[in-house]
Parts: structure tokens; sequence; C-alpha cells
């Protein structure tokens, strides 16, 4: 145990680890480690953000996807999905309210759906700064062609996120049909963080196939992208897809890997996720109290909320966007942190 403390220590001191070291340090993880590294995590959290918690107003326009990821609710064979796709007049409303709410960033996510061309886009993102010119807005809409994130970045679009998944290419395709490829998306979010956008990535912890050698790797991966956000919530299955029998990810190995990416990236923006929330009653607050600095509630109608299911037993899908917020409010109070309303950029 003291070997994997010492590189918790040298993980804070250097932000950074050799690929052997990683596995190492992923690899000895027990409950007297996690708390270490949680408590180092929390202290350095609460040297740049205080005790404040940024909120990212969620809006999934669409829920539907070209691509058939064996793990996703909204792949493109699951037949009993009702698939929908939110108008531009309800998409600016959502911004609407989610501002007078006190939500400084939209983040408008959805499946590869081809109706959002580069012209809806843009417009909408145009339309979107002009109603609110103090708010971020983050897009997570999957791997689009350079020129289309150029566009899209000039008419406004301030981040991205874009889960690589796993950063291990055999991994990759355990999990994706053979049509969609490792080094594409990889160049993808090299090809953000060029166009100047604040770039998120993330991978869902317990996968299958999943190992303390393909982590390590993301964690490398991490390293060397130096994204402005990674987001990373324990894998969970969906009832129509071909991992549905496949075992749940677990808290404590979400907990401690989100403590170990704010050791790596002290100025991360790192959500404590949905997922995580809907595994354990309390995982957003492990999270926050694990290190992450971030929460996002849904904004999106509630007509279409259990539409965007990505796995099974999502919660808030029922709560009114006032009433998410507010209880994500006072779960924030109840571990000593407040919700604040920011932009939340990542700091410089």
């Amino acid at each position: 145990m003291q070997d994997v403390k010492a590189l918790i220590d040298k993980l804070d001191k250097e932000n950074a680890l050799s690929l052997d070291e990683w596995e190492e340090l992923i690899r000895g993880r027990c409950d007297q480690v996690a708390e270490y590294a949680a408590e180092i995590a929390r202290q350095r959290s609460k040297e740049i953000f205080g005790n404040r918690i940024y909120t990212r107003g969620l809006i999934e326009i669409s829920n539907y996807c070209k691509n058939n990821c064996y793990y996703c609710g909204i792949r493109r064979d699951n037949r009993q999905v009702e698939r929908y796709r939110l108008s531009r007049e309800d998409i600016l409303s959502c911004a609407d309210i989610g501002e007078e709410l006190g939500f400084r960033t939209f983040v408008l996510q959805g499946g590869e759906d081809a109706y959002y061309t580069d012209q809806v886009m843009c417009d909408l993102i145009r339309e979107i700064k002009e109603r609110h010119p103090n708010c971020a807005i983050t897009l997570s809409l999957g791997e689009r062609s350079e020129e289309s994130y150029r566009l899209m970045r000039e008419a406004g679009a301030d981040r991205y996120l874009l889960r690589h998944e796993t950063a291990d290419k055999d991994h990759y395709k355990s999990l994706h049909p053979q049509e969609m490829d490792f080094d594409h998306r990889i160049q993808c979010l090299y090809t953000l963080k060029d166009l100047g956008y604040q770039v998120g990535c993330g991978f869902m912890v317990g996968s299958r196939g999943q190992t303390p050698h393909t982590l390590a790797k993301d964690m490398v991966f991490i390293q060397n992208l130096q994204p402005a956000m990674v987001g990373i919530g324990p894998f969970v299955p969906h009832h129509e897809t071909p991992l549905k029998d496949q075992a749940q990810g677990t808290v404590e190995e979400t907990l401690y890997l989100i403590s170990l990416l704010r050791l790596l990236q002290p100025k991360l923006l790192l959500p404590a996720t949905t997922a995580l929330g809907t595994i354990d009653p309390r995982g957003r607050e492990k999270g926050i109290l694990a290190g992450a600095n971030v929460v996002m509630p849904n904004l999106s109608p509630i007509s279409v909320r259990k539409q965007y299911e990505l796995y099974d037993n999502k919660i808030c899908t029922g709560d009114e966007a006032a009433e998410c917020r507010h209880c994500l409010g006072n779960r924030m109070q109840s571990i000593g942190y407040e919700l604040v309303v920011d932009r939340g950029d990542a700091p410089v």
C-alpha cells in the first residue's frame, strides 16, 4: 500500500505518470488508498475552485443516431425507442428557461443525427448567443468533419464534449461496430482542440473488456491531450443492447478514477455524472467529495427525457428543470458545497 500511496504523492507533485505507473496505481486501489487519493483530490479542487460547483444545463436535442455502439440505448438498431427531435423553438425555450434558473452553460447533446446540418446548428448557436450573450454553449454531437467543427466554432460554440470511450484500439473495437474508426475519433478531439474549443473527453468505467492496462492508457491519453474537461461514469447496461447482460461498473472504481484525474489535472472540469447518481442515490455527492466540481441537471422537456435513455434506470427523467436544480442545490449544500451562477470556464 505504501508503494501505491507513493505513486499518488508523485502524481500530485508532478501531474504525470508513466503507463506502468498508472497501471500499478489503478491495480492498487483499496479502501484506504482510495480515501487517501480522495482527500488530496478534494484539497486540490478546493484550492482552485473553493466550494463552488458549476452547473451545465443539459438539452438532449435528438435521440436519432446513425451509429450502432454496442452499449448505447439509442443505437441505430434499437427498434423499441420512440425517436424524437426537438424543434428550434423547443431548444430556444429550454435555453430561455435555463438562464432564468441560473444556468450559464447549455449543453446541446444528441445522437449523430444528419438532420442537424451545419446550417441548422450554426443558425441555432447564433440565436442562442444573441438571446443569452453571457452564456456558454457546449456541443456534444459526436464525430463531424473538421469543416463542421470550424463553422460551429465560428458561429459561437465554446466547448465540445466527445468521449473517446477508450484509448485502446482493440478495446474500442470490442465496443463498436466495424464501421466506427478509433483513429478518427481520437483525431476529432485533437482537431477540436486546434480549433480553439474547450474540449472534453471521457470514458465509461467497467465497460466490457476494460482492464487496469486499458485504463492506464486512458490516463496517459488524457495526460497528453490536456483536455478542459473529462466526463467519466460507471458503465450501466441497457436492456435493448448487445451488452445488456454485462455487469455494471462500480461506484468505488469510478470515484477512485475521479480522484486520480483531479491529481493529474488540478484545474480540470470534472463532472459528477448522472450515471453515478443512477447506481448510487448519493453518487453525485460522493463524486464531488472525490474531487469532481461540475453537475449537469437536465433542461430537456419532460415529455422526451425517457426517450433519451442511453442506459437503464436513468434518474431525473420526471423532474421539472427548476425542481432538478433545486434538488441538486440542496444536495450540494448537504456536503458543504454550493451551486454557482457562472459560465464555469476552464481555468487557464
